[in-house]
């Protein structure tokens, strides 16, 4: 029971820190806001990427045969990939990005599967072992800070008020309780199935760091930006290589 504790409480860290951050990202004057976000963008690429290849997919191959495996990750990936087609998934952070251009609600429909799935995400880690769990959980709040500050900002835009519009982002988030209680029992019946749930998790890790944040990185392609970028995007991977080395 002391490992769900552990569980709800880094969920809610993952969701909850995220929502508190970037509400108070929202205080900050236009041109911070814009350059801290873009930061964030970096380390996160590097933390997701870091969570995944040094952390899931190396704990899933020691539990399951590596061609099953690496075939789940791949088929993870296709799965994003649809998906993000239906607007369940996305990762953009500015207001006019063609996916925030749909109607509020569905925004606010699509985060909350995705904050349950970022539940199971850290269920699935933690009932691996507490650093995995830490790792996935740091990797979590570094990809949701800049992803609902843009749901804010959207949610602004379309005529919440800023109560609104953080009561509706704190329900969407709160959704990874429920993923992650779920996930919990359900892993902890079914052992066999956690390292292909970790295969997932990194497949998701790797999909929303390759296919939306690091393209994003490309569109500012001067020297000093690139070399900014690259240095969050370092700071993101020692992050999770330092954490899993103390723990």
């Amino acid at each position: 029971m002391k490992l769900m504790w552990w569980i709800l409480g880094f969920s809610a860290l993952g969701s909850f820190g995220a929502i508190g951050g970037s509400a108070l990202l929202l205080l900050a004057p236009d041109r911070v806001r814009r350059a801290l976000v873009s930061s964030l963008v970096g380390y996160a690429a590097g933390a997701l990427l870091a969570a995944a290849f040094l952390g899931m997919i190396p704990a899933g191959l020691a539990q399951a045969p590596a061609n099953a495996v690496t075939a789940t990750v791949l088929g993870g990936m296709v799965l994003f990939f649809v998906l993000e087609k239906l607007v369940l998934w996305r990762h953009c952070h500015e207001e006019d990005c063609v996916v925030h251009g749909r109607a509020a609600p569905l925004i606010l429909i699509g985060d909350a599967f995705h904050n349950c799935v970022d539940g199971v995400v850290v269920a699935a880690a933690f009932l691996t072992s507490v650093p995995l769990g830490v790792s996935a959980t740091l990797a979590v709040l570094a990809h949701e800070l800049p992803q609902e500050l843009g749901d804010f900002a959207i949610l602004l835009d379309a005529g919440y008020s800023r109560r609104r519009a953080l009561t509706l982002n704190g329900l969407s988030a709160a959704m990874t309780l429920p993923g992650a209680v779920a996930a919990y029992f359900w892993l902890r019946a079914t052992q066999a199935v956690v390292p292909y749930m970790l295969a997932v998790a990194a497949a998701s890790f790797i999909y929303i760091a390759t296919a939306d944040l690091i393209p994003e990185l490309h569109r500012d392609n001067r020297p000093a930006a690139s070399a900014r970028q690259l240095a969050l995007l370092l700071a993101g991977i020692g992050t999770i290589a330092l954490q899993r080395f103390v723990l």
